[in-house]
């Protein structure tokens, strides 16, 4: 088998298993996928920064005798919230880039196992969009269908990983980032337990605890097995002291759950429409878990609601807000003049809330995530739709006429004020959230989810559903998402081989 070959056929498990054999070095697999990267770059615009140099340098002292369990497999790091030595993060902005002197937890542990990078991906500015279309690396696309989007914000890692230049791509997310760009691009996208992944020593928590670092992947076991890498040993820095519920993430995704109590759970937080083919995915995986041998039941959840997703975009306004006030500190008062216009209006919108609203905010979201844990404790999991229709043409959720001559006044005017008045708030709000509206609630409550690719439109689009457990029970979700994994075989489903711009 080639090096193409092998990259695009195998799951990181499985191409560190043909280096360990010494069917193929890791220079020869690094050397592919940077080839694959390259011819993809035109197509997909999913690399922020190349690193090959150093990744053919890595993979040139890797051997299949290493202990590490991806030794010498290729990913991406996303180019958002990362400290990797001398490696530049843009954060997909036009501010100046911060290059780290360290490494961070994550990045050891991820190097540790073996794992080399050959760039930085995509991401779209500050994690602040659900689609991946910056002013300083354009639009990211998807490998599906390359006039359709990635999602965001993790849009370039999911981009590269569903057009098999490498396996796993790191990814974060603090209000889908994760699970609506695998959503998009037919992956597996966990989001991991608040605290369970660290962030130090950079930080401890982020965007006030709801921002959660993992991956994009092509298979469960995959995602399982880097959960292991990243949880190894605890983390001294860490807000939190998570507690692994198994000894192996990998095991449990390869071992059948005994019959579980599911839920799901369709309405639109929002009470906007949700597309036929949205449904149709869902009721495929509610069928694939009742055939499974698994009780599932329709619920209502309450807490799940418009309230709640304007206290999250509050906080996290609040949040980008204090992030630019480090950034002008750390580059110069005029450096958050640089980013792009609709991160510039949530930053002044973040200026403008008084400290009180922000206080209330935070306390409505500990309000509702209390009552969403309530309101479904009684269940190992709860399916759900991350997507409220199949991925959008590019600029699908770009302003146009109207709304685009709003968004200016708002930002050459300062006019971010108004987005305090509750009606124009609520509008701006259906405009930058109505594509995916769900995922939010389990940054908020700090359970995990998994978004596993279930569906295919007649189009040929992926529909991703996710799975959303207790806290701290990431190990039920893999070992139910690899049970439908081998049952709805949807590793067969992938992205075409070769594709143009």
């Amino acid at each position: 088998m080639s090096a193409e070959d092998l990259l695009w056929q195998q799951d990181a498990i499985g191409q560190a298993e043909a280096i360990r054999r010494g069917d193929i070095s890791a220079i020869e697999l690094v050397d592919a996928a940077i080839s694959r990267a390259e011819a993809s770059q035109p197509a997909l615009g999913a690399i922020a920064t190349p690193l090959y140099d150093a990744a053919r340098s890595a993979a040139a002292v890797a051997g299949p005798n290493a202990s590490g369990p991806f030794e010498g497999v290729p990913t991406v790091w996303k180019d958002l919230g990362l400290s990797a030595a001398g490696v530049p993060i843009t954060s997909g902005s036009k501010m100046p880039p911060r290059q780290a002197d360290h490494d961070g937890t994550l990045v050891q542990a991820w190097q540790g196992a073996g794992l080399i990078p050959i760039a930085t991906s995509t991401t779209s500015e500050w994690g602040l969009r659900i689609v991946t279309e910056t002013e300083r690396h354009g639009i990211t696309r998807n490998p599906w269908n390359t006039g359709h989007v990635t999602g965001g914000s993790s849009g370039g890692s999911a981009s590269l990983v569903a057009a098999g230049v490498v396996p796993v791509a790191h990814a974060s997310d603090g209000g889908g980032s994760i699970r609506i760009p695998a959503a998009c691009c037919g992956l597996v996208g966990l989001k991991p337990s608040r605290g369970r992944v660290p962030m130090t020593p950079d930080l401890r928590e982020g965007w006030s605890g709801m921002v959660v670092q993992h991956a994009v992947t092509r298979s469960v076991r995959d995602s399982a097995a880097l959960l292991d890498v990243v949880t190894a040993q605890p983390d001294p820095l860490a807000p939190y002291i998570p507690t692994r519920s198994v000894p192996s993430y990998q095991t449990a995704a390869e071992t059948t759950p005994a019959p579980l109590r599911l839920a799901v759970f369709r309405r639109n937080p929002l009470g906007l429409d949700t597309s036929a083919e949205v449904l149709a995915a869902l009721d495929k995986t509610v069928t694939a878990c009742r055939d499974a041998g698994h009780e599932v039941e329709e619920i209502e959840i309450p807490a799940i609601n418009r309230a709640l997703i304007t206290a999250f975009c509050q906080s996290v306004a609040a949040n980008h807000a204090g992030n630019m006030a480090l950034e002008a500190a750390r580059s110069g008062p005029s450096a958050p003049g640089r980013a792009g216009q609709q991160a510039r209006i949530l930053q002044r919108f973040g200026n403008a809330l008084p400290g009180g609203a922000v206080t209330s905010a935070g306390m409505r979201l500990q309000q509702g995530a209390m009552e969403i844990l309530r309101q479904t404790q009684a269940y190992d999991a709860v399916l759900m739709p991350i997507l409220s229709c199949p991925p959008l043409p590019c600029g699908g959720l770009t302003a146009t006429g109207v709304d685009a001559l709003i968004e200016t006044l708002l930002d050459r005017l300062h006019l971010s004020f108004l987005l305090r008045v509750p009606n124009f708030f609520d509008q701006m709000l259906d405009k930058s959230l109505w594509f995916a509206p769900w995922p939010c609630m389990q940054n908020i409550t700090g359970q995990p989810a998994i978004s596993m690719p279930v569906h295919v439109t007649e189009a040929g689009l992926p529909v991703g559903i996710q799975a959303v457990g207790r806290t701290g029970d990431e190990a039920t979700l893999l070992s139910l998402a690899g049970q439908l994994e081998a049952d709805m075989g949807w590793q067969d489903h992938r992205a075409p081989r070769s594709f143009t711009p």
